[in-house]
């Protein structure tokens, strides 16, 4: 169960990193405020993803398969 958790989390990491980078792409020219702001917001999420991930890794209890 924890690996299917973990997977899912990077997976969604992985695709807001890149919806991130593209829209971050798209919107620098003609508005490098908006562009900014993407990317503050992105990061912060995937900060707060990746922390997930690492207190799933530590604190949830894997029984395995017997």
């Amino acid at each position: 169960m924890k690996r299917i958790i973990v997977r899912i989390l990077l997976i969604f990491i992985a695709l807001i990193l890149i919806s991130a980078i593209i829209m971050y792409f798209k919107f620098i020219q003609d508005k490098p405020v908006q562009a900014f702001f993407i990317a503050c917001y992105a990061g912060i999420l995937l900060i707060n993803l990746i922390a997930i991930v690492f207190l799933v890794n530590k604190n949830f209890k894997d029984k395995g398969k017997p």
